[in-house]
This record gives C-alpha cells, structure tokens and sequence, in this order.
C-alpha cells in the first residue's frame, strides 16, 4: 500500500476546484476565491486511512501545459471536477480532461479518476444521468460524488473516495465489462481460500472463516452473520455453499459481491494480510524479510519453524500413511508459482517406495534452510507463515547460529545441523557414498543414475544428540583452483585405493593451506581396503590429524574407514566420526 496519496484537481475553469480545497480546509465556504490554492497537506493522524495526503490545485490562467503534465505526472489520482448546472463543463470531461490524463496511456496502467460534480446546491436533481455514459466508456473512473463547496455537502466524502481509489484501487481486481474478478485477482483468492482451508476438503468450515476473519479483520464473525453470509452465497451460486461450508466459487462470489458494492477495501485487506501488493504479486518486503546472518554464522529452522511445517506436512498427506504420494506433493505445490524443490529431491533425502517421507520432508526443509535461508523465506512466505502463525514475518521460523569459530574455540556447540564435505577425485565413488548415507546401495543409486545431486542430508546421533548432517560432494580440484572454504565441520577425503593418483590428489588438499583445515576432524575413506595399505605404503603422504599430539597418520587411526567396496557403512562411518565435534 502506498505510503502517501497524491490528489489533483482538474477541469475547466470556474467550476469550484480551489473552493472545494478551501472549503475542506477551513470547514466554511470561502467569501474570496484565489485564483489557485497552494498545494495542501493533510496528516495521517486525520484521514480515514491514516496516510498522509496531499492535494494538488490547477490554474489553466497560471500554470503551462508543461507544468500540468508534470502533475498529472505525479498524481495518484485525479478529481475530474464539473458544475453541475452546466452540461458543457460535463462534455469537457469527455472530450478534453480524461484524454489529457490518459491518452498516452492506453497499454500502461492508467490513472484513476474520481468525477466530482460540484454546485449541487445550484440545480435540483441529479447529473448522473449525463454521466454515467461516461463511466461505461472510460473504466479507469472509479466513482462519482456530487457535492457543494458552499453547502459543505460531500466535501470530506469526495476526498475519501479520492484516497480510497489509490489505496484500494477497483481496476486491478475487477473487469467492470466483463463484471468479473481479474484472472490475477482471482489466482490470488484461490490461494489464500487454499492455504486457509487447513483439513483441504475444499470448502471452508465455520471454524475455518472464523480463523481466516480473525486474522484478517481482527474478530471472527458472530453466528447470525456467517449464516447470513452463506445464505446471500446460496441464492446466487449453485455450489457456493456445500454441506454447510463455502467453497471456492462461494469465497469468489462474496468478493465480487463486495466490489460491486463498493467495498473492494474489505478484498484489498485480506490480499495484503496475505502478503499481496498493489500489481497483485506477492512483495518483495514479505518474501524476503530482514533476517541478518553475520559472517561465520549458519541458519536453521527454530522449534516454530518445524511446527509449522509439520503441519503443512500433516495438511497434505491426506491418506495418513506417513508419506506424501505424487499427487499429494502436487497439492502441497499448489500455492507456489513453480515447484519450489528440484528433481534431485529423491537423491537429497530419504524416501519411501519413491514417496516423500516426513523425515525426508523435514531434512529438505533444514538443508534448504542451511544452504539458502532466503529461499526458505521465500517458501515460507508462499505458504503463509506469518499470516497463519500470526508473526510479523517468517523470519520468525529461522534461528541464526553462533559463529562457527566461537564453536571451536568454546568446544561445544548448540547448532543442530552439521556440514561434511566429501572430497575426492572423480570415480572415486563421492556419489555412492552420498546415496549409501541415505541408507541406499549400489543398486538403489542406479535408479537415479540420469540425475545428480551434491548433497545429501540425514540425521545422525552425536554425543547422544540427534543431528541435522549434510554431506556435499566437492571436486578436489575444484578445491584445489578455488578459495579455500570455512564453511565445513567435517571434511572426508575420498581415494580409491587402486588409484595412487586419487590418493595423491587428496594429499595435496589436505596440505593447501588455509582455514577449511579448520574442521574438526579429517576423514580418509577408500573404495578399495586390499589397496590401501600398498597406496600408502608405495606413495607415504605427510598426512597429519589435529590432536594434542599431532602424530603422524597411521592406517590403524581413527580416521580410517576401510569401505572395501561396500559403501553401505557410509552411515556408520559418519556416526562414528562425528562423536569427536563439540558436544
């Protein structure tokens, strides 16, 4: 919404422009009339709107035809002023003032305009019937409001209209020829009818609208009103009301129905409690939040976080088998204008039997969360967070770590989600080890083998704790042409004992300098335990573990993970290693 409301007043001369500025302003007709009144503003504190308003005079006697471009350039909105009691000043509005306005603009958006017959007290009647040919032929007319400078009658009206048609504004939510919400309008109600139907039967329940009223009104409905309410939908749509709950085409209807009386305001709240601006897109400020993550820091999903998409979760999965099925993943997408997770979902998490479990579903959302916290924002958002948790913004749902070298220093840490690169040449079996992680065996990984994924995310038991892990495989010589990277709690080095060049490339990573050497613990894992011993013995690497002793690496350390070809261990190999970070 806009911040503050531009009005200009146009139309030929002495039809009571600067008589109805003045007569707002002093509250009394004005015994002498200036030619033009200076611009005027008006605070937020007293407008029904409360934002703050200006309103613009026009003198053709004293202003060019430039300078009135120049305004109508910067108006919000245009108050097309005429006497009533002179039909000509009524064509001039037609045939001068609104092309004048927006004749250049007939592919742009075009300036709403506010007809204001003046002089009321000067003819017995109405006008509207030389105008409302007009409103038919031009739609960016918003409404017309006949009044009296000297009567004081519809002053403040005439103004309220004025800012009403910049702050709700009828032309991007209704087609007036068609009599039919905009496609874009209608998009927009169908998502926020989806995300506020939370059983996902296709109908809202009276405790579902009281909720959706509350949140966006501030009160639920009284019993008598949501009865009156679905009753005025009965009549008039077939469908619109099913077993005592409003469907989609009735929660359309009822909109319709509010701007056709003049009340788009009540439709312009409920789009912007759902995050809508003024184009009907979702804005950028609810998208993406302010959230500062300091430098060295990470980002998870808080308690409320998972909370809430648990439930989403719970939301779709409609069967209750645990899982969500194609069609079911197709439903939970449905409020995203595409879908927000790639293919390489299925190599990313665990599934079951290709469905997405909740285990899966939730370390998708925690290495989203990690890897690209605006992004999270942004799903976020698409899913309604703030307006269904009642927040100010979905940043409420992220929890900004400790810096990772306060964690190192300290020895203990409170992040839930634990980052491990896997280095290592190319065939040295990275991608294996990845899909092993997942509880997947060479077999399983092959169903997937036109697709490739980096990461890898499960849970994992350190120090009796469950946690978050991500494994991300990294080309050695990727890391070796590159930065060195800080970002890993873990680093595995990748070799294939039959490989002494695989080996060899993971001595020289291991030596490049830097602070990645900063993880707390070095892995050496082998696809090939029989050539191992022969690889290190024929190739000896200055190789070295952090530890009060810095001895040098034996085979026999730790560190080692003898695979021997069965990757399956990956799991374990991870666990096992993991216990040595800070608790």
């Amino acid at each position: 919404m806009k911040r503050d409301v531009r009005i200009l007043l146009l139309g030929e001369a002495q039809v009571g422009k600067t008589s109805l500025i003045l007569s707002l302003v002093g509250e009394e007709f004005p015994v002498e009339v200036p030619p033009r009144a200076e611009e005027i503003t008006i605070p937020a504190d007293v407008t029904p709107e409360k934002v703050p308003t200006h309103i613009v005079d026009y003198s053709e006697a004293e202003q060019t035809a430039e300078e009135l471009q120049d305004e109508i350039h910067k108006a919000n909105v245009v108050c097309m002023v005429y006497d009533v009691s002179e039909e000509a000043t009524i064509e001039k509005i037609r045939t001068k003032w609104i092309p004048l306005v927006n004749g250049e603009t007939e592919r742009g958006p075009r300036v709403p305009i506010i007809l204001v017959g003046n002089k009321s007290d000067l003819r017995p009647g109405s006008s509207m019937e030389a105008v409302l040919p007009i409103m038919s032929q031009f739609p960016e007319i918003e409404t017309c409001v006949e009044c009296s400078a000297k009567n004081l009658r519809n002053i403040s009206e005439l103004f309220y209209y004025a800012q009403k048609a910049v702050l709700h504004p009828t032309a991007p939510l209704y087609d007036p020829e068609a009599k039919q919400l905009r496609p874009a309008c209608a998009q927009a109600l169908t998502r926020i009818f989806r995300l506020s139907d939370q059983d996902l039967d296709q109908a809202l329940s009276d405790e579902e609208l009281n909720a959706f009223q509350k949140s966006c009104f501030g009160h639920p409905l009284a019993p008598q009103a949501l009865e009156d309410v679905k009753m005025v939908v009965c009549k008039n749509v077939a469908g619109g009301v099913r077993d005592d709950r409003l469907t989609l085409d009735g929660f359309l209807f009822l909109n319709t129905l509010f701007i056709q009386r003049g009340r788009h305001e009540t439709t312009w709240t409920i789009l912007r409690r759902f995050g809508y601006g003024d184009t009907l897109e979702l804005t950028p400020d609810y998208l993406d939040p302010p959230l500062y993550v300091p430098p060295g820091c990470s980002t998870e999903l808080n308690h409320f976080g998972y909370q809430f998409v648990q439930r989403v979760f719970e939301k779709h999965d409609q069967d209750r088998d645990g899982c969500l099925s194609p069609a079911e993943l197709e439903s939970f997408f449905s409020v995203f204008p595409t879908a927000p997770w790639g293919p390489q979902l299925p190599l990313e998490v665990c599934t079951k039997a290709g469905r997405l479990s909740l285990h899966g579903y939730l370390c998708q959302w925690t290495l989203v969360t990690y890897l690209d916290v605006r992004r999270c924002l942004e799903h976020l958002g698409y899913l309604g967070y703030p307006t269904l948790c009642e927040q100010d913004s979905q940043a409420h749902a992220i929890t900004v770590t400790r810096e990772k070298r306060l964690d190192q220093e300290k020895g203990q840490t409170q992040r839930n989600v634990l980052l491990c690169k896997v280095v290592g040449a190319c065939g040295v079996g990275k991608s294996s080890f990845l899909q092993a992680f997942l509880g997947r065996g060479l077999g399983d990984a092959g169903e997937f083998a036109e697709e490739h994924a980096v990461y890898a995310i499960n849970t994992v038991q350190v120090n009796g704790q469950e946690k978050y892990l991500i494994l991300c495989e990294a080309s050695a010589d990727s890391l070796l042409a590159t930065a060195p990277d800080a970002t890993c709690d873990v680093a595995c080095l990748m070799f294939d004992g039959s490989d002494p060049g695989s080996f060899a490339l993971c001595a020289d990573v291991y030596k490049t300098p830097g602070p990645w050497r900063a993880a707390h613990h070095l892995l050496l894992a082998t696809s090939d335990a029989g050539g191992c011993w022969s690889c290190c013995h024929r190739h000896p690497q200055p190789l070295t573990l952090p530890g009060p002793a810095e001895e040098p690496m034996r085979p026999q350390g730790p560190p080692w993970c003898w695979c021997g070809g069965h990757l399956l261990k990956g799991p374990a190999f991870c666990r096992g290693h993991l216990a040595h970070l800070p608790a």
